[in-house]
């Protein structure tokens, strides 16, 4: 994903979890609409956030201008 931080063994980038939740999505309905996910990987997604939190806003924002 362009170097972007993803969920291990998917494609799934932590910076699109982290805006789905923002925007008003639970863990429940990302594991929906990711299958693969595990609720495990939204716990390391959210901790990689809040250790990482710059590097995610930054391509949470390079992205809503793509």
């Amino acid at each position: 994903m362009g170097g972007d931080p993803c969920i291990a063994g998917t494609r799934i980038p932590v910076w699109l979890l982290v805006q789905a939740r923002r925007l008003g999505s639970t863990e429940a309905e990302l594991r929906k609409a990711y299958p693969r996910l595990r609720a495990e990987d939204l716990t390391n997604a959210w901790a990689y956030y809040r250790s990482n939190r710059d590097e995610i806003e930054q391509q949470i924002t390079e992205n809503e201008s793509a």
